[in-house]
């Protein structure tokens, strides 16, 4: 049996709910014909235009807020990639053909994202309700009119009122909750881009990083990346993962990147920075379990040593697409063993043009599904793009495997072009 096709433009065109599609500069990209007729507009007067240069607020209306209330929840869909249904608004539009006047209108409208490859909101659907009809007809019925029925239909006209001014009231204590959590958030990320500050990555064009807090997290997490300078040609790179999200994890995790760092410049070689860790690890409350992997490459020798605390393995990316696991030295997380007991070291060759990969295991875990298949994923899409350089291969990677916009764990990932 054979699906008949759907043609999408002309269902598009048919569906009898106004219909407008915004780019993510909210200027309009389509219009069906029952917004058309509900505007009294036509599509060239409408596609190509910002949306709020079509629907200014009335002039004429001290108390207009209809620009001000779509404007906040088109930019809350783009922010959040989730769809926005608003409370009902009085939005006039103008009245073609006669400069200045705009006719009175009543609203319910919805906004909902349409959501790219590569996870950023690429339309905006704004789905509208014309309800003045209905609004209007029971202000008419509401005034004007004596008897016990027109008393009771004052008392109706009065109650309807009132839900109307608690509707406003709640949307505008709702927009005051979105921006106290629109600062704390700014204050997380403040405080992530600090913990994660690293001066000497500066000096690398060659070194993609990438950090993306958990879904419905703060914006901070327990994932951690770094990277060190170091004497006679050599450098460090190392990501590591906390137990757990939010500010706990994110203090943990500070303490546990700064005393790597400290130990990467005071030790020789990974396996030493990461025995320190441990030791470190054990008195700090929440530390426990955590993954660390630290990766050193002589640049002169074109060698990378390597160790790992119980995280997952490092890939070697060649330029013809094949790839090695660095798996050869992998020991239990960071407290894992009650007492002090050296980590394994591998080291490895490279040549010029390699890539190497370090991540966290946000990146490839999936509920319900074995960490070899996600771990064959990524290496499949690092195969596909081995010839990008490390900033196109970061945002290629994460969309591929749909993470650009999050996942359910945090992910740091650390891309080196050797």
């Amino acid at each position: 049996m054979t699906t008949p096709q759907i043609d999408y433009v002309a269902l598009f065109a048919a569906t009898p709910s106004p219909y407008l599609v915004l780019g993510p500069d909210l200027v309009v990209v389509d219009v069906n014909d029952a917004y058309l007729r509900a505007t009294g507009r036509t599509r060239d007067e409408l596609v190509g235009q910002y949306i709020f240069d079509a629907f200014p607020d009335n002039p004429a209306d001290p108390n207009a807020d209809g620009v001000r209330n779509l404007s906040a929840s088109l930019h809350r869909v783009l922010a959040t990639r989730k769809p926005d249904t608003m409370a009902l608004q009085k939005y006039d539009i103008p009245v073609m053909r006669e400069p200045g006047v705009f006719e009175e209108r009543w609203w319910s409208p919805v906004n909902t994202p349409v959501v790219g490859p590569d996870g950023s909101v690429a339309w905006i659907i704004h789905r509208v309700e014309d309800v003045t009809a209905f609004v209007l007809s029971h202000r008419d019925r509401h005034g004007g009119q004596g008897g016990e029925g027109g008393a009771l239909r004052k008392r109706e006209g009065a109650m309807e009122s009132e839900l109307y001014a608690r509707a406003r009231e709640l949307q505008l204590l709702n927009e005051e909750l979105r921006q106290a959590h629109a600062r704390e958030r700014q204050v997380a990320i403040t405080l992530q881009e600090a913990m994660l500050h690293s001066p000497d990555l500066a000096g690398h064009r060659d070194i993609a990083v990438r950090y993306l807090p958990a879904i419905g997290s703060l914006n901070v997490c327990g994932d951690w990346y770094d990277v060190v300078d170091l004497p006679a040609g050599r450098f460090a790179v190392a990501v590591g993962d906390v137990v757990g999200h939010g500010l706990a994890a994110a203090a943990v995790m500070g303490m546990l990147r700064s005393a790597l760092s400290a130990a990467s410049r005071a030790v020789d070689g990974p396996a030493k920075a990461l025995e320190v860790l441990g030791v470190y690890a054990r008195s700090v409350e929440g530390a426990l379990a955590t993954t660390a992997v630290k990766a050193m490459v002589d640049t002169g020798r074109r060698q990378i040593a390597y160790s790992s605390a119980g995280h997952p393995p490092p890939v070697l990316l060649h330029s013809d697409g094949t790839h090695d696991l660095l798996d050869q030295a992998t020991d239990p997380p960071l407290g894992a063993r009650p007492m002090h007991t050296p980590r394994p070291q591998a080291s490895v060759p490279y040549t010029t043009g390699d890539t190497l990969v370090l991540y966290t295991d946000g990146l490839i875990e999936r509920r319900g599904e074995d960490i070899d298949t996600g771990l064959a994923r990524l290496t499949d899409a690092l195969a596909q793009r081995s010839t990008l350089g490390p900033e196109r291969l970061a945002d290629a990677v994460l969309a591929q495997l749909g993470v650009s916009g999050g996942a359910r764990d945090d992910i740091a990932l650390v891309i080196v072009r050797l």
